[in-house]
Formats: C-alpha cells, structure tokens, sequence
C-alpha cells in the first residue's frame, strides 16, 4: 500500500510539473538582448580606417556580413552532421544497469496439472509455494546488436550527408558571389555620392540664391514677368534634379556599411579603384564550357541528383530482409539464480510481409524521383548556357554605356569651364553656370552609375563562370590576408579563353 501511495505521489508531482504557462519577452529582456547583441558584433569586426578601398570592402563583407555568416554557420553545421552521421553506422553498444525491489517474494504455487474439469482429492495438501526471484536484486549488461538494414541506411545517409555538405558549400559560393556583386556596385555609388556631395549642396545654394533674388526682380516693369518666370522655371527643374541626385546619393554610403558588416555613422573616405574596363575577346564555346564545370546552381543540381539516387538505394535496401547479431554479457545478483553471469548471442532474421505489396510501388516511386532530379539538372543546364549569354551580352552593354557616360562627361566637364570663364556674374549668365553645372553634375552621376552597373554585370559574369578566390573558412584568414586574395579575385580577367589574373 505504501508503494501505491508513492506512485500516485510522483504521477501527481509529474502532471503539475507539465503545466507551462505562456512566457511573453519584456521589453527590459528585449533590451538586454539587443544590447548583448550588438557588442558581440562590434567585438568581432575590426574598425574601419579612415581609408576603405574596394578590395578592403569587399573582404569586410565576406567576413562581417552577418548574411553571409548564416550561411557559413550552415555550412560548418552540414560538416558536423556528417562527420556525426558516420557513428550511425557503428553497432549498437548497450551498458545497462538496473535495481529491482518488491515489498513481498514473487511466490508461486506448484503441483501437478488439473484441467478445468478434474476436481483435486480431498485428503491431498498443497504443495508449499516456491521463491524463484530475489525480492530485491540488482541487474547489469553490456550487449552489442547489429543490424544489416540500419548499418545500410546509416551508410546511405553519410553519403547523402557529404553530399548536403558539398550543396552547403555551392550555397555560400553563390551568396557570395551576389555580395559581392553588391558591394561592388554599391562602392562606386558611395563613391559618388562621396566626390559630389559637395558640389551638389553648393550648386543647391547658388541656384536657391539666384532663385530668390529673381523673385526680388519680377515686381521691376523694366523686365518681362515671362522672361523672370522661364528664368524661375529653369531654376526651379534644376532644383529638382539636383535634390533628386542628392537623395540618391545619400542612400548608398548606408548600404555600403551594411554591406560590409560596419555600425551605422562610421566615418572613412573612399578611394577610386583603377576598373578594368576591356572588352571580352574569349569564344562563347570556352565560356560555356567553363560554366557547365564550375557553376554553382549546376553543381548544386549534381548534388540534388546523387541524393535521390542514394535515396532511390535506400527504399530498396527497405524491401530486404532485416538481420540483426546480437552479443551481450549479463550479471544478475538474484542469489537464486544458478549461473549468476552468462553470456549469449543471437541471430535473428525478420521480415515485412507487407513490403510484397509496396515492393513495386517503392520501386517506382525511387525511380520517378531520381529522374526527376536529373530532369532537373538537364534543364538547368540549358539555363546555365543561356546565363552565360546573358552575362556577356550585359557585359558589352554595360561596357559601352559607361564608355558613352564617360565621353559625355568629358564633354559637359568642358563646357562647365568654358561657360564658367565665358559669362559675367550677371543674372542671365549665372543662369547659364548653374545649368552648366548640374549637366556636369548629371553627367559625372551617370558615369558613376554606368560604371557601378558594370562593376555588377562583371560580378555576374564571374558568378555564372563560377569563378571565386579559394579562401576556405574566412575565419581563418585575417582581414589583411582576405583582403589580399579579394585583390587577386578582382583582378580576374576573362581574356582570350583564359581565366587569369590579369597582368597590369
């Protein structure tokens, strides 16, 4: 009765302790986490200098980009499940050890048989009960069990396992090759931002003046209220441009910290990188053969189609016969037990009458998933080929128009002097400087914006090619060291069906 009583004590004590009660954050707890947040961040990027370069920017972000440290951490995780997954197929190695404890003997009446119909004597006694189990005793094993079909599903699982490793890997190739992309384009764009912020608030300043004393004028009858409002009208388009590109302007120095890992607010000047601007004269044969081997999407697709053929192994591994060994040593301290140790082994053979009926089933079912992994994969290749296309096409174009820019801004560079030192401080020709200016101004933004799209048409490129540093893990590199291999990576030419680094 007392051990009746205990257990419905510890079922009681059990059910209370299963009750949870909804548990929302506070806002003092959001706070202490964000703050947590943000030291361990600050803590694990080194400051930026007062000098960032493209090559520095781009490091930044392969090794601070907290996108890009997911995809890392994901990566080590598909290396730790492999590495983990390989002890599946190892037997099974049981230590048991037990204690067994009743209030009374396990007592048993013995005699002879009596069916239900026979009726014992009368003047024969009952044959005293029998102990045959220690009330209270302890118990110890150590077996060892192995089972042909889990040792043949673990090691099908290990090779998928290495497989979803080397997918993890072509997933973080592919998102860093779009950061990097990123980065680039939006360097140049910060860099414009950076070279006419000032000339862009001046030239603001001049025409609101010019703009204001206008004003003043238009009420004098020695003028004509059209020609002041055309005056004014003029002012004013240019106004508007002019805040146009100074809101864009000031967006992209916020991406770019973003980009590369660094706190909002800090401050370092940009320096101009030497852009490699020469035309592409490489076969497209070369080119499309160079990305069927190393496109990461393409590879990815191999990966896919190597585990549904694992996967298709497994489901007919399924349908044999299971076999396990089993080997064990055992102990019991029952003292009415003769043989208080004893070892014993075993060979048992089982199988699944069922799997007859979804034998076929199985089997087509496998099938139909491994060809539609390599159906797959055939299609993706016609996109790679098609990619590679794409990529050079936007190349050329992204080449030519940043050739253009780059003409047109000489030329209304040009015209801004001559139209500086041609005209008086007069109205109508200060009129004439500040359109001067904001074309210039205009011009200089496009060439910027036409270099940043082919600094991204070139990260494309190089991302469809499949071409990247081999830089493993970054953290074992140091930011100098990354920023060396991101500099040799940069330099990367597609020239003449070589893919090199290119020679100054």
């Amino acid at each position: 009765m007392t051990h009746v009583k205990t257990t419905f004590a510890v079922i009681g004590f059990a059910l209370s302790a299963c009750t949870v009660d909804l548990q929302d954050l506070t806002s003092s707890e959001m706070d202490a986490i964000n703050k947590s947040d943000r030291a361990k961040i600050t803590e694990q990027v080194d400051p930026v200098g007062s000098i960032l370069t493209l090559d520095e920017a781009v490091a930044r972000a392969l090794k601070y980009n907290l996108d890009q440290r997911v995809l890392n951490l994901e990566q080590s995780l598909s290396s730790d499940e492999l590495e983990s997954g390989k002890y599946d197929m190892l037997p099974t190695l049981l230590a048991k050890a037990g204690y067994d404890s009743r209030d009374n003997f396990s007592h048993r009446w013995t005699g002879d048989y009596i069916d239900a119909n026979t009726t014992p004597p009368a003047n024969v006694e009952p044959t005293p009960p029998s102990v045959s189990v220690e009330p209270k005793h302890t118990t110890a094993s150590l077996a060892l069990s192995w089972n042909i079909l889990d040792f043949g599903a673990s090691y099908y699982t290990a090779k998928q396992n290495s497989s979803r490793l080397m997918i993890a890997n072509e997933r973080r190739r592919k998102s860093m090759h779009t950061l990097v992309q990123d980065v680039r384009a939006t360097y140049w764009r910060a860099l414009a931002s950076e070279t006419l912020a000032r000339r862009v608030k001046d030239t603001i300043s001049s025409a609101e003046k010019a703009l204001n004393d206008s004003r003043q004028l238009s009420g004098d009858l020695m003028n004509s209220p059209e020609i002041a409002l055309r005056y004014q009208r003029n002012l004013l388009e240019n106004l508007r441009l002019l805040e146009s590109v100074e809101q864009d302007l000031a967006i992209a120095r916020h991406e770019l910290i973003n980009l590369i890992g660094a706190q909002q607010g800090t401050r370092f000047k940009l320096v101009e990188p030497k852009a490699d601007v020469t035309p592409l004269r490489v076969s497209m044969q070369k080119l499309e053969q160079h990305a069927l081997l190393n496109n990461a999407d393409l590879r990815t697709a191999f990966f896919d189609a190597r585990i549904a053929s694992e996967e298709a192994r497994k489901a007919i591994l399924k349908l044999m016969p299971g076999i396990s060994f089993d080997v064990g040593y055992y102990g019991d301290s029952d003292r009415y037990l003769v043989n208080n140790q004893w070892s014993a082994a075993g060979l048992n053979v089982s199988y699944n009458l069922f799997n007859l009926l979804s034998a076929d089933s199985r089997r087509n079912l496998a099938q139909k998933t491994e060809d539609l992994a390599e159906a797959r994969r055939m299609a993706l290749q016609m996109t790679v080929v098609t990619q590679v296309h794409l990529a050079t096409h936007e190349y050329t174009d992204a080449l030519a128009q940043y050739s253009r820019a780059d003409q047109i801004y000489k030329v209304d560079k040009r015209l801004e002097e001559i139209v500086r030192v041609k005209n008086s401080s007069n109205t109508a020709g200060e009129q004439a400087v500040i359109a001067a200016n904001v074309t210039a101004i205009l011009s200089e933004l496009r060439r910027y914006q036409a270099m940043a799209k082919f600094q991204k048409a070139t990260g494309y490129l190089h991302a469809t090619l499949g071409m990247e540093p081999v830089i493993g893990s970054v953290d074992d590199f140091s930011l100098e060291q990354l920023t060396d291999s991101v500099g040799v990576w940069l330099d990367l030419k597609v020239q003449n069906g070589q893919f090199e680094i290119a020679k100054e």
